[in-house]
């Protein structure tokens, strides 16, 4: 599965953008995500994937989410 494109799809979705305007790189503050904004995203990205993702990183970019999401799911596999 493609989790950065996952991502792009469900901020694009959820910020009404066109998710070509997101890179990796792509600061979610930039997009005007907040706190809010950021927990409702990621229950709709752990819905889609059927894995809980744990944040205790700070997540400041696309890069960050996709990370956080692929060391979820590695996690959930063991």
């Amino acid at each position: 599965m493609d989790y950065f494109q996952l991502v792009t799809q469900g901020l694009a979705k959820h910020l009404g953008i066109d998710a070509s305007e997101i890179t990796l790189d792509t600061e979610l503050m930039t997009l005007g995500v907040d706190s809010l904004d950021a927990a409702e995203l990621l229950m709709s990205l752990e819905d889609a994937i059927g894995v809980e993702v744990e944040t205790k990183k700070k997540i400041a970019t696309t890069r960050d989410l996709v990370n956080a999401i692929e060391e979820a799911i590695q996690a959930n596999q063991q």
